[in-house]
């Protein structure tokens, strides 16, 4: 959506990285690994990938309503494309784990 429109890839990256984009790329590297291992351990088994995409509107309720409000420069994302980007990353997860079986459980 954000190319599509134009718009700067890399804005959520700096957002969350103070400006930085390789501190925002450490950032976000090392909450997409959290949530990943959340999801692996909470997600049913059955109907995974829909199950991922529903933690990843969650997932932008929690990063993005409850914690990004309080940063400015993360409130002052399109909120549109930063849900779109959470529900399809826990649906890229819920299908990475319904292909590759449980890690754990």
């Amino acid at each position: 959506m954000t190319v599509a429109q134009g718009g700067d890839l890399l804005e959520s990256t700096r957002a969350v990285g103070g400006g930085s984009v390789v501190a925002g790329g450490a950032a976000h590297l090392a909450i997409s690994l959290f949530w990943g291992v959340v999801l692996s351990l909470i997600l049913p088994r059955r109907r995974t990938v829909l199950a991922g995409a529903a933690a990843g509107v969650a997932i932008a309720a929690l990063d993005l309503g409850l914690i990004g409000r309080r940063l400015p420069a993360i409130r002052a994302l399109d909120p549109g494309p930063q849900v779109l980007d959470h529900v399809a990353y826990g649906a890229l997860v819920g299908a990475v784990l319904s292909r590759r079986g449980r890690l754990s459980r």
